[in-house]
C-alpha cells in the first residue's frame, strides 16, 4: 500500500518547500490563538507596532505591518470599536489620521502577546531554545536579503 501523503524526497530536501509547508500549519496556530482570544491577526500586528513606535499615520501602520491599506482601515475602524485605538485628525495634514493606542490597547496588545508566545511554543515545540534562537537568526538573514533591510 503506497502512503499518498507522503511527500517526494525532492520537496523534503527543498527548504522553500519546508518554509512553505510549516508557515502553513504556523498561520493556522496562531490564527486558532488570536480566535481563542476574540482577535486577529491584523489586531496584534497593529497593536503591536503602536505600542512599539508610538502614534502613526493609517499609511504608516500599513507600510511597517505589510497589511495592505483598506484592510488597516478595517481592522482599525474594529480595534476603534473595542476601545483599543483612538483616531484623530494629523494636524500636519488634515487628510490623515493619526493612530494611538488606549491604555485598554495596551492591556489588550499584551493579552495577545501572550497568545503569540503559547503559539509559538506550540510551532516550535521540537526545538530547542538554542534552535529557536538560531531558525529566527536564519529567517531574518532571508528575509533582510529580499526586503533590504
Amino acid at each position: 500500500m503506497v502512503d499518498d501523503e507522503l511527500a517526494p524526497s525532492a520537496l523534503l530536501k527543498t527548504p522553500s518547500w519546508l518554509l512553505t509547508q510549516s508557515a502553513m500549519h504556523a498561520q493556522r496556530i496562531v490564527g486558532e490563538a488570536f480566535a481563542a482570544g476574540n482577535a486577529r491577526g491584523y489586531h496584534y500586528r497593529l497593536l503591536a507596532t503602536l505600542a512599539e513606535f508610538g502614534p502613526a499615520s493609517q499609511a504608516s501602520l500599513g507600510r511597517r505591518t505589510g497589511i495592505d491599506r483598506s484592510d488597516v482601515v478595517a481592522a482599525i475602524n474594529e480595534l476603534a470599536t473595542d476601545g483599543y485605538v483612538e483616531r484623530s485628525p494629523d494636524p500636519g495634514d488634515g487628510r490623515r489620521n493619526i493612530i494611538t493606542i488606549t491604555a485598554a490597547g495596551r492591556r489588550q496588545h499584551s493579552r495577545l502577546d501572550d497568545l503569540v508566545q503559547e503559539a509559538q511554543s506550540a510551532i516550535f515545540a521540537p526545538l530547542s531554545s538554542a534552535e529557536r534562537d538560531q531558525l529566527t537568526a536564519l529567517l531574518a538573514k532571508v528575509l533582510g536579503h529580499h526586503t533590504g533591510s
